[in-house]
């Protein structure tokens, strides 16, 4: 069975760094787009960054460009979003996902494309 574990999520003052990694099992993982994706209260689910495993391509929310790094070590089957610089703004629930990349075509990072969701880890920044 697919499964997506993530964690890492914990309380940072603002300006503060966290690493989450998503964990993945039961499915051939260069073949997925993992992305990361957060919602915060009263907000909508966004699309933080994803990254495809079978071309290596990257995207990230503008709000986060410059300040967080999405990377794949496919050798545990593990992808990590490094979050520096971190604002109150970023505090939320943070989700990994994936779906087959043959499911899109091309990559794209937004929830309603995503076919398998892990419990999400929360994220608070403190200012």
């Amino acid at each position: 069975d697919v499964q997506l574990q993530a964690s890492g999520g914990g309380l940072v003052q603002a300006g503060g760094f966290l690493r989450l990694p998503c964990a993945a099992s039961g499915f051939t993982f260069d073949d997925y787009t993992i992305g990361w994706f957060r919602q915060a209260p009263g907000k909508e689910r966004e699309g933080v960054s994803c990254i495809s495993n079978s071309d290596g391509s990257i995207h990230y929310a503008d709000s986060v460009k410059g300040r967080f790094t999405i990377s794949s070590d496919n050798a545990k089957n593990t992808v990590y979003l490094q979050m520096n610089n971190l604002e109150p703004e970023d505090t939320a629930l943070y989700y990994c996902a994936a779906v087959l990349w043959e499911y899109t075509g091309s990559l794209i990072c937004h929830h309603n494309y995503m076919k398998y969701w892990g419990i999400g880890t929360l994220v608070t920044v403190s200012s």
